[in-house]
C-alpha cells in the first residue's frame, strides 16, 4: 500500500469520527450499485470530505471477504503458522484496548494512532513481524524491514511458537509505545 494511502487510512478516525473498517459496514448495510451513490451518500449523510469519501468507497470494493475470511485465506496451505499468527493477536491485545487489527488480502496491520505493526505470513514455515521501531538499530532478531521496505523499520521472522517470547514482546511494546 502506497505512503499517502496508508497515511490517511490512519487519520480516518481523527478526520472522518470512524474507523475505515466501520465505515465498510454501514456501506455494506445501504448495498449502493454505483460508486458516484455511494461517495454522495458519505458527504451528504455522514459529513465525510470528498477525499474521504471516495477513498472509502474504493477500498470498500476490494474488501468482498470479511476479516475472518481474510486471515483465513492468509493461512491456506500454511496451518501450521496460523498458532503463530494468534498467538501475536492475543499478545497484541494485551498491549492496550486502542489497537485496530486490520486484516487485508496478504497481511494484517496492527494500528494505534498509526501503523506500528504488520504481521505476514511469508513462506509455508515463516511469518514477517513487521515493526516501526525508528531510530532502533538493527541487532539480534530485530533485522532490516527487508520485503516490508518503508512501511516498517524493522522485521523479526517467527517459525515456532517459543519465537514469540519476552524479547519480541518487549520489541512490540516499544513499537505500540511509539505509535502515539
Amino acid at each position: 500500500m502506497d505512503q499517502a494511502l496508508q497515511t490517511m487510512i490512519d487519520n480516518m478516525p481523527e478526520k472522518t469520527g470512524k474507523k475505515l473498517t466501520e465505515w465498510f459496514e454501514i456501506l455494506k448495510q445501504e448495498n449502493f450499485v454505483k460508486h458516484s451513490e455511494a461517495v454522495t451518500f458519505l458527504k451528504t449523510e455522514h459529513g465525510v470530505t470528498h477525499g474521504f469519501a471516495n477513498t472509502i468507497v474504493t477500498l470498500s470494493k476490494d474488501t468482498k471477504d470479511s476479516p475472518e475470511e481474510l486471515v483465513s485465506n492468509q493461512y491456506s496451505g500454511k496451518e501450521s503458522l496460523k498458532p503463530i499468527y494468534d498467538l501475536l493477536i492475543s499478545t497484541l491485545q494485551k498491549l492496550g484496548d486502542d489497537i485496530v487489527i486490520t486484516p487485508k488480502k496478504a497481511s494484517v496491520s496492527i494500528i494505534r494512532k498509526n501503523q506500528f505493526a504488520l504481521i505476514k505470513p511469508a513462506t509455508k514455515k515463516r511469518i514477517d513481524l513487521g515493526l516501526k521501531l525508528k531510530g532502533v538499530a538493527v541487532q539480534g532478531r530485530l533485522e532490516n524491514s527487508g520485503p516490508f521496505g518503508t512501511m516498517c523499520t524493522h522485521r523479526i521472522q517467527l517459525q515456532h511458537l517459543t519465537d514469540v517470547d519476552n524479547e519480541l514482546i518487549e520489541w512490540l511494546a516499544k513499537a505500540y509505545e511509539s505509535s502515539v
